[in-house]
């Protein structure tokens, strides 16, 4: 089902239409919207959004250069900030893909360069998906998580990886009777692509 279709209030409706499949192509919200998918393994993303505000203080706004550079003592301070989440692997995954995220810098120019690279810069609608037909996972989310492992990011498993393409805009998963399906449409190139090619 896709996210358009649940019934959103507060925080998620804000999340959907403001910034939810909107095309990223700025590192530093690129690192916090993955890290955000980070975070919410095993949880659900209503809580994500909650504690957003807390998880920007606790990882310096999400400044991948400044949290590469965490030590014990930072993780210590996390696990201590109220209303964090208190799960010290989490907060060790974000700094060890900062880490990652800086060298992937170093080598393609940009994180979203790299991952743009992947469609050529253009935002995929693939089909049926405006139907709202989605899967958890798909060939180009495999391929990334995989490339993404292989360079020492951790947490970023195929399920992970295609929650993050969704919410930066290199898939447009809204339906077609949600506005925003449209709204990117109009804005930002796009490329079909049949359903066939997901597996």
């Amino acid at each position: 089902m896709s996210y358009c279709n649940c019934g959103l209030t507060g925080v998620d409706l804000i999340y959907h239409d403001t910034e939810w499949g909107i095309p990223v192509h700025n590192d530093r919200k690129q690192f916090e919207y993955l890290m955000l998918e980070v975070m919410q393994c095993g949880l659900n993303w209503h809580l994500v959004l909650l504690k957003r505000e807390v998880f920007r203080r606790c990882f310096d706004g999400f400044d991948y250069e400044r949290i590469a550079r965490y030590t014990a003592k930072d993780v210590q301070r996390i696990l201590n900030t109220p209303h964090m989440l208190q799960s010290p692997r989490k907060i060790n995954a974000v700094i060890q893909n900062a880490r990652a995220f800086c060298r992937l810098r170093k080598e393609e120019g940009s994180f979203s360069r790299y991952l743009w690279a992947y469609t050529d810069g253009k935002t995929l609608l693939y089909t049926h998906h405006e139907k709202g037909l989605l899967p958890a996972s798909n060939a180009l989310s495999l391929c990334i998580s995989r490339d993404l492992k292989s360079r020492g990011f951790t947490y970023l498993g195929p399920v992970t990886v295609y929650s993050h393409l969704q919410a930066c805009g290199i898939i447009n998963d809204h339906t077609e009777d949600c506005s925003r399906y449209h709204y990117i449409n109009r804005r930002y190139p796009t490329l079909r692509a049949r359903r066939t090619q997901e597996n």
